[in-house]
């Protein structure tokens, strides 16, 4: 991964930085290994993430009909 510091603007760097590692999941990835989890949180978790997807596509849906 590689971010170009130009004129000396450090923190706008580091800001596209951090954004890049957000979009390419890394730091989701950094706080998931950061301890062990029981494989009983993991299903409890993948469980509720894909809730939480069907659910948005779901309000995606019900907003279409409603325009």
């Amino acid at each position: 991964m590689e971010v170009r510091v130009q004129d000396n603007q450090i923190e706008n760097a580091i800001k596209a930085l951090k954004r890049q590692m957000a979009k390419d999941g890394i730091l989701k990835e950094l706080k998931k290994r950061r301890a062990y989890e029981k494989p009983s949180v993991k299903r409890k978790r993948k469980r509720q993430e894909a809730k939480r997807r069907r659910d948005k596509v779901a309000r995606r849906y019900s907003q279409r009909g409603s325009r």
